[in-house]
């Protein structure tokens, strides 16, 4: 169903225009898996990128709170963090590869726990968090990070310092896009780059699950869904070129067969006799052709 110019859609802060179209009206994810709530997804006719209707959708504050965390099942324990965001980092460092962080300041916009940074710590030079919760953040200053709670706060030190910012799987969080990536270029030096990452909208379990996935991909506290084009739009925009474009697919074949059997996410449950074998080739058929859960952008500025 599409109805042109809904009502309750502001001009999309991805791109600035207003020409948006229902493309999805139904449950999307309300925090932990099988807690939903009735929403509506529009896309930008301009641009192309998707965004949650404003009122279903989490506010910056609630980001800073105890209650974001707990209310996905994942609370503040810094361990059980790690123990969850380790593997997703190594994601990250294969989107940066073979690119080289030794000696580079760097930042992690959206920092959480710090798992990113503890792995390019000992190569990498300086190392800035940027972290808006509270918890966190204490555990990031207490482990030796230079911390602050949003890339504003960081400009007086870091303006045109940083050689390479991360910024993963942050973006769709925020109230404005296009002003986020600029806070961020004003980080980086002239010669600095940015690494981007956020869910992709062209993952193949839309095609294979049309009538259960979306409420599943769909989710309160993802305001924006870009795919590609839309994400590079919303870049370009606020002033970078887009040097590389990765795609990374971070699930077996076996999750995909058991959410056609199930119609529910697995994980990394296995499905004998599927083996790591068949995964890699499956990781390689989505990567080569854009259908991966997520995608990664390397950015300069202009």
């Amino acid at each position: 169903m599409e109805q042109p110019d809904p009502e309750g859609f502001p001009n999309c802060a991805a791109c600035g225009l207003r020409s948006w179209q229902i493309v999805y009206c139904g449950p999307v994810r309300d925090g932990k898996f099988g807690a939903t709530r009735d929403s509506r997804v529009a896309k930008c006719a301009a641009c192309g990128v998707e965004r949650l209707y404003e009122a279903d959708c989490l506010k910056s504050v609630d980001y800073a709170s105890a209650a974001y965390r707990d209310r996905l099942g994942q609370g503040h324990d810094v361990a059980q963090h790690f123990q969850e965001h380790d593997e997703l980092a190594r994601f990250t460092l294969e989107a940066l590869w073979p690119r080289s962080l030794r000696a580079a300041t760097v930042a992690d916009i959206g920092a959480g726990g710090g798992s990113l940074l503890d792995q390019l710590r000992g190569v990498a030079g300086e190392c800035v968090a940027i972290e808006p919760d509270p918890i966190f953040a204490a555990s990031l200053a207490a482990r030796g990070y230079t911390h602050f709670p949003s890339c504003e706060a960081g400009l007086r030190e870091w303006a045109s310092r940083i050689d390479v910012a991360f910024c993963i799987q942050v973006i769709e969080h925020v109230e404005r896009p296009h002003d986020f990536l600029a806070s961020i270029r004003a980080l980086l030096a002239p010669t600095g780059r940015l690494v981007l990452s956020t869910p992709n909208r062209n993952d193949i379990l839309f095609d294979l699950l049309p009538d259960d996935f979306p409420a599943f991909f769909y989710r309160t506290q993802h305001r924006w869904i870009f795919d590609v084009d839309s994400l590079s739009a919303c870049a370009r925009a606020a002033g970078f070129v887009v040097e590389e474009v990765r795609h990374l697919h971070r699930y077996g074949l076996s999750n995909a067969m058991m959410w056609l059997r199930d119609r529910r996410p697995r994980g990394r449950t296995p499905l004998p006799p599927l083996d790591r074998t068949i995964d890699e080739h499956w990781k390689g058929w989505l990567e080569s052709t854009g259908r991966s859960d997520n995608l990664y952008l390397h950015l300069r500025p202009e």
